[in-house]
């Protein structure tokens, strides 16, 4: 059997400890036997981005602009622990912040809904997509513990030195400050990513902030999108029957929980943070979430929504068997897969990857499954399986087709 060529390569991203031996069992068993796979490779484990001063982060970013498409395998972002762990020159900054940053782009994280695994919400009918800025506010935020009395004030000085004054508090006792900030060019970026992302994907998008409390932040957010859409995509929505509309977000939570899915939520960066994580567990699991990084110069990114899994990797050293779900890796090879293959009109890399999807799914519904779906599922009699038992498993079902 000859193997499916790819035209042009694709950025591979390499990660951390659990994922990155997750990532090396897929390559082995699920891409390689059948793809002519071209990758330009950088390796963003924390031993080596170290030893590069994280230039490899910078760099691996920069051939994202280039290709126009990655994958990415989860990365650790190093705490106190960490820096004893892996002896750390510093406390390096989180790599997805970095590549966000840098390409510009808005996450997109959508649940992978399967047969015999039940969203929470009883309601929930289509998968519910949320689209999470990823700049700014609390992310880069500036704090100050304020030790006793004084006066605290919001200042800006002008390019011209004019200086502007707003008090934020006069403390009379011990507390705490924070200053966050965004830009109308990153806010403008993010809704021209949610608008042109419900186009190509078909659906209705909400966007939730509260501007009755935030009247000048929140509200910029809201006056921007409001803006956009009616000069550049409005007539676009209203030909292709979808709808875009503002809520607090607030009652968006309460719509969404009342909702049957199949649209997208578009959240500033912390909510969406969290929101994300509240979806993706009432789907199922936080393994069962794909994850996209869009950016409006038509540049993808994409990556499993979790972490490296910590413990099943210290079992791993220890010789142990573990039963890690790979299916949110499995699917950011196939979504940047698809993707490297629509951009190079490759339709036998389409396919490929819409194959090895619905294999994985099928394995699933068929009982075979890790144990995090095992404790989860309404089906019965299942098998689980290990690691790298329910890797081989998908590639039984993908040949088997």
């Amino acid at each position: 059997m000859s193997k499916i060529q790819m035209n042009t390569p694709l950025v591979e991203m390499d990660g951390d400890e659990m994922t990155r031996i997750l990532w090396e069992m897929i390559k082995k068993e699920l891409l390689l036997p059948f793809v002519d796979l071209k990758t330009e490779y950088y390796d963003l484990g924390l031993t080596y981005r170290n030893e590069t001063n994280d230039q490899v982060t910078v760099d691996s970013a920069n051939a994202t602009l280039k290709y126009g498409v990655a994958v990415k395998c989860a990365t650790i972002t190093p705490n106190a622990a960490r820096m004893t762990e892996y002896n750390l020159k510093e406390m390096w900054k989180s790599p997805n912040g970095t590549i966000r940053a840098m390409l510009d782009g808005t996450v997109f994280r959508t649940p992978i809904v399967v047969k015999g695994i039940e969203p929470c919400v009883k309601n929930w009918k289509k998968p519910i997509t949320l689209a999470r800025h990823a700049y700014g506010d609390v992310y880069k935020n500036t704090e100050i513990k304020v030790d006793g009395p004084g006066r605290a004030e919001l200042v800006f000085t002008s390019a011209d030195g004019k200086e502007t004054r707003e008090l934020i508090h006069d403390f009379t006792g011990s507390g705490i400050l924070q200053g966050v900030h965004n830009t109308d060019k990153s806010i403008e970026s993010f809704a021209r990513a949610c608008f042109g992302y419900a186009l190509d994907t078909k659906q209705d998008l909400w966007f939730a902030t509260k501007d009755t409390i935030s009247k000048k932040y929140d509200h910029n957010f809201k006056d921007i999108f409001q803006d956009i859409y009616e000069k550049e995509y409005k007539a676009r929505f209203d030909e292709m029957g979808i709808t875009y509309f503002y809520t607090l977000i607030d009652d968006a939570v309460a719509r969404v929980m009342k909702a049957e899915g199949g649209f997208i939520w578009a959240c500033k960066n912390y909510d969406g943070d969290v929101m994300s994580d509240m979806v993706s567990s009432a789907f199922g699991s936080l393994a069962m979430m794909t994850s996209v990084l869009v950016s409006p110069s038509g540049v993808y990114e994409y990556e499993a929504a979790h972490g490296t899994v910590q413990r099943h990797y210290y079992k791993h050293l220890k010789g142990e068997e573990t039963s890690t779900n790979s299916v949110a890796t499995i699917f950011a090879w196939t979504g940047a897969l698809r993707k490297r293959g629509e951009l190079d009109e490759n339709k036998e890399l389409m396919a490929f990857a819409d194959k090895l999807e619905k294999a994985t799914l099928s394995t699933i519904e068929s009982g075979k499954m890790t144990k995090d779906l095992a404790l989860i599922t309404s089906l019965k009699d299942v098998t689980v399986l290990s690691s790298e038992g329910f890797i081989k498993a998908i590639r039984e079902t993908f040949e088997a087709m």
